[in-house]
């Protein structure tokens, strides 16, 4: 799996400069080539993300992907 930091104006939709697309094209190709992609999908803005946390057959969904106010623990 590779992921790639966000920036903020990535965070905002704004699409990569020309270079990095064209950095990310070659390196595609040389995962296909070699025969190990299995997928090679963009993700959505982290402020559109869910997380699903999971204990043993609960589940519980989570709003964005950082922790809100409400449930942090401090002692």
């Amino acid at each position: 799996m590779v992921l790639v930091k966000a920036t903020e104006a990535s965070e905002k939709g704004a699409p990569a400069t020309p270079e990095a697309f064209e950095a990310m094209a070659r390196f595609n190709e040389e995962l296909v080539n070699a025969g190990v992609v299995l997928a090679a999908d963009g993700l959505t803005a982290s402020s559109m993300g869910k997380r699903v946390a999971f204990d043993g057959a609960s589940r519980t969904v989570i709003d964005g992907p950082f922790t809100e106010t409400r449930e942090l623990v401090a002692g």
